[in-house]
């Protein structure tokens, strides 16, 4: 019986490499690691520490897939086969409360939060008595820690949590998260935050994060590490579903200028060539490190839109223009008919090698950015139609017959509906569009079989109300955390 997420933060040890398969959630037997309530007394215990934190954001329980393919998967815009079993419960909405994804990325998001929790006390009370060089690497420590919690909690706030606003009305009284303020002792009592309470949290970490970044004088410059223009860009996405428009569009704008980002890739070989490999995609400000050597195989997001049978659905599909781009990356696998379609995992493909379980997650990227600016332009009572339209333009420039604001709507309903699709084209795979149909409140269809005429087993669902279950294990466990109505909220 595996201890619980809460109720296992006694003997906690930041690995900074390979973590083992434990009887605990929390796993204290790796054979390299730092003891996280005494161990954090040196810069370079916290470094390690740090590294052990990207490692557990970095696996498929979370980040590495799960956790953002939820955002994907139960939506209209992917397509499940049926050859295997993979998801097909979440796909379907028969999902329960014991289903195995939801534990492991409440699982493994808990342990990304207070993993960082531990860094940034152990940072701090090592501060004061260090030198100017170990307060910079500090600081940059604690700038990372802080965006790595933020990042976590945003996930987990969306996944257990009620949309913070849904087409203006405001939800942030209802259950959040168990907010990771400091590190949860072993056998502490625990309870669920507000979903603006967890919202407030992760605002305050990731304006946090850019604070210690300007201390340390800057970010690491590398994709797989978060910087200031990706922690940027993180602000500017939970603005935009706090509905704060001028923050949403002042956040995305500073994203894609540290950036040094004006113009996104256009025609089919060059955006290909964004998924060629790991650090192939310049359009990318954060994106995780997986590699030919580093992956999770059978278990990697290039698996479940390939051979796993996921795939864009034929309304997606639809929503392409016969000179986009980005269908660029669409193929199909073998033995892929119109029935029963296999993908060749789209921008997961890794068309360097070939291989799919070598494509990687780009977590935060300037086509968001532009489309961010688009949509908070056209909310906001003081946005400008025309930057809305230019801002629109860089990403739909993507279909070449899309060449100037004269090929895009020319009124505020007509260009914010072009801005829903747009998001469908360009942010697939990406973990948004659940997110964004919830907060839109759109009348959703889901649930889609019977391609290539395509069919939808729930039509008119308000999925604005749909919230996951946590864990039971987690509920029954009795250490505080309530669980969600969730069942009212699936689809009849």
């Amino acid at each position: 019986m595996k201890k619980q997420i809460l109720k296992a933060f006694t003997m906690l040890m930041l690995a900074g490499s390979v973590s083992g398969c434990g009887e605990s959630f929390l796993e204290t037997d790796y054979y390299k690691g730092v003891e996280a309530t005494t161990g954090l007394n040196s810069v370079n215990n916290v470094l390690t520490a740090l590294n052990g934190t990207y490692d557990r954001l970095f696996r498929y329980f979370f980040a590495g897939n799960y956790a953002i393919t939820i955002g994907d998967i139960p939506t209209d815009i992917s397509y499940w086969n049926t050859k295997t079993g993979h998801w097909d419960d979440i796909y379907t909405f028969t999902l329960t409360d014991t289903d195995h994804y939801l534990e492991d990325i409440w699982e493994y998001g808990y342990k990304v939060a207070d993993n960082a929790a531990r860094i940034i006390a152990g940072a701090t009370a090592l501060y004061e008595e260090s030198t100017a060089n170990e307060k910079a690497e500090l600081d940059r420590c604690l700038a990372e820690a802080y965006a790595l919690r933020g990042y976590a909690q945003l996930l987990l706030t969306n996944i257990y949590g009620h949309q913070v606003k849904v087409a203006g009305a405001d939800f942030s009284s209802e259950p959040g998260i168990v907010v990771i303020n400091q590190p949860i002792e072993a056998l502490a009592e625990v309870s669920r935050s507000t979903v603006g309470q967890s919202y407030e949290a992760i605002l305050s970490d990731l304006k946090n994060s850019l604070t210690h970044f300007t201390a340390a004088g800057g970010d690491r410059r590398d994709l797989n590490y978060f910087g200031i223009a990706s922690v940027n860009g993180l602000l500017a996405r939970t603005y935009l579903y706090l509905e704060d428009w001028s923050n949403a569009k002042q956040y995305a704008q500073a994203a894609l200028d540290i950036a040094g980002i004006t113009t996104l890739t256009y025609g089919e070989d060059a955006y290909k060539t964004l998924y060629n490999s790991g650090t192939s995609n310049t359009e990318s400000m954060f994106a995780l490190a997986i590699t030919s050597s580093q992956n999770w195989s059978a278990n990697s997001c290039g698996t479940l839109w390939s051979t796993y049978n996921f795939s864009p659905s034929p309304k997606l599909l639809a929503l392409y223009g016969e000179n986009d781009c980005r269908t660029s990356v669409f193929g199909q696998g073998a033995g892929s008919t119109a029935a029963a379609p296999v993908f060749n995992a789209g921008k997961f493909a890794h068309f360097s090698s070939g291989n799919a379980a070598y494509g990687t997650n780009c977590i935060v990227n300037a086509p968001e950015m532009f489309l961010i600016i688009a949509e908070a332009e056209l909310q906001s009572p003081t946005g400008v139609l025309a930057n809305a339209q230019n801002a629109l333009l860089t990403v739909a420039k993507r279909n070449a017959d899309i060449a100037s604001i004269a090929d895009l709507p020319h009124t505020s309903t007509g260009l914010m509906a072009f801005v829903k699709d747009e998001r469908a084209r360009e942010l697939f795979q990406e973990g948004m569009r659940l997110w964004d149909l919830r907060r839109w409140d759109e009348s959703a269809s889901v649930y889609a079989y019977s391609a290539p005429d395509i069919k939808f087993t729930f039509n008119n669902y308000k999925i604005s109300n749909l919230v996951f279950p946590i864990p039971s294990a987690e509920v029954t466990s009795g250490f505080g955390v309530t669980q969600n109505d969730w069942s009212n909220s699936l689809p009849k």
